[in-house]
Formats: C-alpha cells, structure tokens, sequence
C-alpha cells in the first residue's frame, strides 16, 4: 500500500533537514509523532527508511529511493492543491455563516463590519441554534460555523474564539428577585423556566452545569427561539431565565430585570468557530474572519 501524502512529506524532509525533530516543525507536529508517523510508514511499506546518524537521522537507501521515487506525485499534488486554492479564491467575494443565537446578535456584527473595512465580501448570515449550525458545516451549507457550549463537533476542525457567563435573570417583582443570597441549584432544578429550546448552547450549558451535581432541570413552563422574546417574557412576568450575560446587560442596567445568584454552578461557556478541514482553517474569507474574531 502506498503511503499517504502526508508521510511521504515527512519522510523528503527528514532528508532535507536532516533530522526528525526539524521534520516534524515544518510539518507542525512534534518529534515524538513525527518518529510514529514515519514508523508506522516503515511498517506499511516493509522497509526501513530512517536512521540514527551522527548529528540527526538520514535515510537509508530505500528511503532515498522512495524520496526520489515520491517527488513527482508530491509535485503534483502540490499543482492540485493550489489549484484548489484558486478556485476558493475565485468564490472568495461570498461568504455563508450560520451562528448561534448570542454570537449572531452580539459578536458577528461587530466582526463582519471589519471584514467589510478590509476588502469587498458578500456576506449571508443565519442565526441558529448551535446543533443546527453544526448540522450545517457538516452539509456545505455554511463555510463556517460558531457555536456556543456543549454540542458534538466531532469530524470538524474548531477554535475558540471567545468566552461568555450565563446568568439567572427575573422580573424585580418575582420570589426570586428578593433573595439576596440566591438560590440553590436543588432549588433550581425544581421550577419550571422561560427556556431556549433543546439544541440551544445556552440550555445545554445549565444542563449540563446540573448534571454536573447530579439534578436536572424541570420541563420549561415556556421555550423561545431567540433572547429577544426571552427577554420580553421574563419581563412580563414569565418565570426567570438564564441568557448570556451580553444579552441582559442593558435589561439589568436598567433594573427592568434583576440578577438572581446560583450557587454551585458553573455557567460560563467558550464560543467556538467550527469549520470543515484540517486544523489550519482554509485561506480567504474564512481564515480572515476567524483572524477578526480572535483578535
């Protein structure tokens, strides 16, 4: 069996620079999994290809002949790739994001403006829970994803780009918003709540912040799609609810809600990009707004 592209890279620059720990820099990986990968290489193909030198490693005769042997297919893969690459460029004008709730409403707009400062880009953006913005990496649907708390990424490349705290927010009349020392979290566990719906990252941040302590969360009395109509709920008079911090500052500035302290919970939560490929985002439009909201 032919090894991959990746080993066979591995192996020419062994040869190259002359050592496995120098190899592996340039491949991004350290000296111990660059000495697996190119082990695991000597197993597939039967032969050895690396060895200890004086200063270094060099290749044995049948890794110089495999080196020779591989250049023109790396080259070529080489031709691929950047041709690859021109055509990400030449759709590189558009851009398709889909965002969970909060970051859509509060960190992607800052973003998309200092994108546009930097170059001419068509933008669609679609707010949506975070399962639902996973579901849509996956699918082509969009070049990149941000998600919030807890949802399965696996197969996907991810960054962090951000952190963010949920709080317990009620309307100043409610049982709630006159304790002030809070409220257990066995205590919270056994009132119904305005709620995101299920596959929201704000709602499975509490969940899983009481699964942590072995409770869980009564049924919701009331679930919305957005912090907006959360909002406007609890205000009204709904029963509390948590939102991220960025969503009710200007509510609890204004005293139309109130914060409610929990105790032993921890809710603050990591906002991550998600995109489909390696771990080194593709160039263009995506690797500048990841760049952006990084910064």
């Amino acid at each position: 069996m032919l090894p991959d592209l990746p080993s066979l890279r591995l192996l020419t620059d062994v040869a190259r620079l002359g050592s496995i720990g120098a190899a592996g820099r340039a491949a991004g990986i350290s000296q111990q999994s660059a000495s697996e990968r190119l082990r695991a290489m000597e197993t597939q193909v039967g032969l050895v290809l690396v060895q200890r030198a004086h200063r270094g490693s060099e290749l044995t005769q049948a890794g110089k002949l495999l080196v020779e042997w591989s250049g023109d297919l790396l080259e070529r893969a080489d031709e691929i790739e950047n041709a690859l690459e021109t055509l990400r460029r030449g759709r590189s004008d558009e851009l398709h994001v889909h965002a969970s709730m909060t970051t859509a409403e509060y960190l992607l707009p800052r973003w998309l403006v200092r994108l546009r400062q930097q170059r001419r880009v068509a933008v669609s953006l679609r707010a949506a829970n975070s399962e639902d913005v996973v579901a849509a990496v996956r699918h082509g649907e969009a070049d990149l994803g941000f998600v919030e708390g807890p949802v399965d990424t696996e197969g996907l490349a991810t960054t962090g780009v951000g952190f963010d705290e949920l709080v317990l927010v009620a309307a100043p009349d409610d049982r709630w918003a006159r304790r002030r020392s809070g409220i257990s979290a066995s205590e919270l566990a056994t009132r119904p709540l305005t709620s995101r719906e299920r596959g929201s990252g704000t709602r499975a941040v509490v969940e899983s912040a009481l699964a942590a302590i072995g409770a869980r969360l009564a049924d919701p009395e009331v679930e919305f799609a957005t912090n907006a109509a959360i909002l406007a709920a609890v205000r009204a008079g709904g029963s509390p609810a948590f939102v991220s911090s960025r969503a009710s500052q200007a509510d609890l500035d204004l005293g139309t809600l109130v914060s409610v302290p929990v105790a032993e919970l921890d809710l603050s939560r990591e906002f991550r990009a998600v995109w489909v490929g390696g771990a080194r985002p593709p160039a263009g439009l995506v690797r500048d707004l990841l760049g952006i909201a990084r910064s």
